[in-house]
């Protein structure tokens, strides 16, 4: 659905200065249906290539490919097919919410103008407000009402760049719940964000990013990768000669033992859990519960960004 092979943007300040890359050699594929989660520290470059990805921008050099047809050469169609909402999404502050969204449903050239913007400005809340001057709404309602404008059209592929930047929890969750829903219509969405916690709740994949591509996979195989699996047993009481008899089963790597607890990183604990229990209850420890130690988004995008850094 998606496809760059060595994307590259360089901005040239004057002739007297070297071009600032901004995307270097970006080779990326995303899935149709797939939500992916572009991230990076600001001024990575996230951004450039989203606007390269929707044709607002020329490439320097490489290809990209949205819905088969190539950014370049096919930027009039690609602008069609898909949907954008930019960090910071320009409205008309002095005209009502339905009249912009019908200017802009009136652009994309949808038949139905009248019924597409009702049922946006209902899907997101907005219905009440409908005739009220965009200039009057919250940065929250502003944020709803463009993410309306983006999707009236029925695009296929939708970017997000920040989409809940500066959101109340309220509207940052009713765009959350939202962004699911696109999810279950088979929608391709590709999103930039900060929220480390809402990428990670939200994407199939994650591409970590600094001017070039750092890695690209599920959150749940990074966190394999780069930190093992690590479950943690709860005991009554920490007796002698438990680590031990834990370390000697089959497929454990390492065993820590603080207070009353062990920390056992394991190859599969789904299937190694029940010996270890096991011979815990045998060795006569009370086993109050068990759970698998999980490292945050946060905790593997510092160190892929740190890893990336020390090269």
């Amino acid at each position: 659905m998606i496809q760059t092979e060595g994307l590259t943007k360089r901005f040239i300040k004057s002739k007297k200065d070297a071009p600032i890359t901004a995307v270097d050699d970006l080779t990326l594929s995303v899935a149709e249906g797939e939500v992916f989660g572009f991230l990076g520290p600001n001024g990575a470059g996230k951004t450039t290539t989203v606007r390269m990805l929707t044709s607002l921008i020329a490439p320097t050099s490489g290809r990209a490919f949205i819905d088969k047809l190539e950014i370049g050469r096919d930027d009039q169609k690609i602008r069609g097919r898909v949907g954008i909402l930019t960090e910071t999404p320009g409205m008309y502050e002095r005209l009502s919410a339905e009249r912009n969204l019908t200017i802009f449903a009136r652009l994309y050239g949808v038949k139905d103008v009248s019924g597409q913007v009702e049922k946006y400005l209902r899907m997101l809340g907005l219905w009440d407000r409908r005739f009220d001057e965009v200039g009057s709404f919250s940065k929250g309602m502003r944020q709803k009402l463009a993410i309306a404008r983006a999707l009236l059209h029925e695009p296929r592929i939708v970017f997000l760049d920040e989409p809940t930047s500066g959101l109340d929890p309220e509207a940052a969750k009713l765009v959350r719940d939202f962004v699911e829903e696109l999810k279950t219509e088979g929608r391709t969405i590709f999103i930039c964000t900060h929220n480390l916690d809402e990428a990670d709740r939200l994407c199939d994949r994650i591409g970590i990013f600094k001017t070039r591509l750092i890695t690209t996979d599920s959150p749940e195989n990074l966190r394999e990768k780069l930190f093992g699996r690590k479950v943690v047993f709860h005991l009554q009481s920490m007796l002698p000669g438990l680590s031990d008899r834990v370390r000697n089963l089959r497929g454990i790597k390492d065993v820590q033992a603080v207070e009353n607890r062990l920390l056992v990183s394991l190859d599969d604990p789904e299937a190694q859990n029940p010996a270890i229990v096991k011979t815990l209850v045998e060795a006569g420890a009370g086993v109050q519960f068990v759970g698998e130690l999980r490292h945050s988004l946060e905790d593997i995008y510092l160190e892929m960004i740190r890893q990336e850094e020390v090269k």
